[in-house]
């Protein structure tokens, strides 16, 4: 019998507040799939990570579901087990004084900090410190996360993602805000992870930041999919040029994609 999808999104009717951001979304993403969702902001990407971090929920309707690992139904921390979550937002809600390790630490909690109420255990802290070790920054555990480069936080964040060895990683925009150097070091210590096995699912509006290891490319504009397919199929100057509506070049380099101003 097959693995249940990683990601089944049917017809779904999403709503922010009064506006309507889906209207008939439809999506589905294997297990060992990795994909990366493309779109122009205000495409409807933030409301399908909070869609699928149970934050917000499709209207009740006949036809309609959102399933996750074959489930409709979710207690959020054990969802938050099987699906690592790295964003910028989440970064920012951490207090500055919170310590590497207890960044990693918190994803056993499903919070943004430790609280002394619910201290971790032993093997907690082992598991967190060892995550720390595999990527590169054990050195971090110890530092305030005020005192770190944007890069070093976003790693710590990776680790948090981590602790619980999920089954995929979805990855909000991971390099914003870091430096060319920063942005590259993440992005190998992510192309590392997939090739362990690691299942991602990149949210992006950088075409720079697909790597070769995602073979999948979904285009997203206006709450509706516009494209969806093989990366090489997908990601073009006449596909990508009505998604951003701008005239693009796209260029391939060592299984990476850039895109630049299409010459009048």
């Amino acid at each position: 019998m097959s693995p249940p999808p990683l990601i089944e999104i049917e017809n779904a009717e999403v709503f922010r507040g009064d506006t309507r951001v889906f209207e008939a979304l439809s999506l589905r993403i294997e297990q060992g799939e990795s994909t990366a969702i493309l779109g122009p902001n205000g495409a409807g990407k933030s409301t399908l990570l909070r869609l699928l971090s149970r934050d917000i929920y499709p209207v009740v309707r006949e036809g309609s579901a959102v399933r996750i690992l074959g489930r409709e139904r979710w207690e959020v921390s054990a969802l938050r087990r099987r699906l690592g979550l790295v964003s910028y937002e989440l970064q920012m809600a951490y207090p500055r004084g919170v310590r590497g390790l207890d960044v990693v630490l918190s994803g056993f909690f499903a919070s943004a900090g430790l609280h002394p109420h619910e201290p971790p255990t032993d093997a907690q802290r082992a598991r967190a410190e060892a995550v720390l070790r595999d990527l590169g920054v054990a050195h971090l555990g110890d530092k305030p996360i005020a005192e770190m480069s944007a890069g070093e936080q976003r790693r710590c964040l990776l680790g948090r993602a981590l602790v619980h060895d999920p089954e995929a990683l979805v990855l909000d925009e991971p390099t914003t805000s870091l430096d060319l150097k920063a942005a590259i070091e993440l992005v190998a210590v992510v192309r590392r992870l997939a090739r362990q096995g690691k299942t991602l699912v990149l949210v992006t509006h950088h075409v720079h930041e697909i790597p070769p290891e995602i073979g999948r490319v979904v285009l997203l504009a206006r709450g509706r999919v516009f494209a969806d397919g093989p990366k090489r199929e997908v990601l073009r100057d006449e596909s990508l040029s009505r998604l951003f509506d701008v005239p693009l070049s796209v260029v391939e380099r060592g299984g990476f994609f850039q895109v630049f101003p299409r010459a009048p």
